[in-house]
């Protein structure tokens, strides 16, 4: 197994960060068959594989902010009013993903790209761990 530790800096708003690029830079390295794992070692981050842009990005946050409210409602309190649902949102969108690599490429859709979700305004900082496992041959 190979795996790399990515910082990524996701400012003081809610944030979805697209990594495919870094992934793919990650994984054409290797030049063979596998599997990407793309793991986000905090508990109020997730990873997801979606298409971006074109709305979206917008459209996610905005279904977040409907289903988990940030409200007073959370027994976890501390942090900025409402942080106890970012605790929340890895059950949603979880910490981690697994993108099959054939040939040294990521094996996703024509529209699908990966990406960091980060809703936790009080930590800008985050780090990404790429892992890829050879493939067996």
């Amino acid at each position: 197994m190979r795996t790399k530790l990515l910082d990524l800096r996701t400012g003081g708003s809610e944030s979805i960060t697209d990594i495919t690029g870094m992934c793919r830079d990650f994984v054409s390295e290797s030049g063979g068959d596998g599997l990407l794992n793309v793991f986000v070692p905090h508990a109020t981050a997730g990873v997801t594989v979606m298409e971006l842009g074109a709305g979206s990005d917008e459209d996610l946050l905005a279904l977040l902010g409907d289903l988990v409210p940030k409200d007073d409602r959370w027994r976890h309190r501390h942090g900025s009013p409402g942080h106890g649902r970012d605790h929340v949102i890895p059950a949603l969108i979880p910490p981690h993903a697994t993108v099959p690599v054939v040939g040294g490429r990521l094996e996703l859709g024509t529209w699908q790209s990966i990406a960091l979700v980060d809703t936790n305004v009080d930590n800008p900082s985050r780090q990404v761990r790429l892992s890829f496992l050879t493939g067996a041959g």
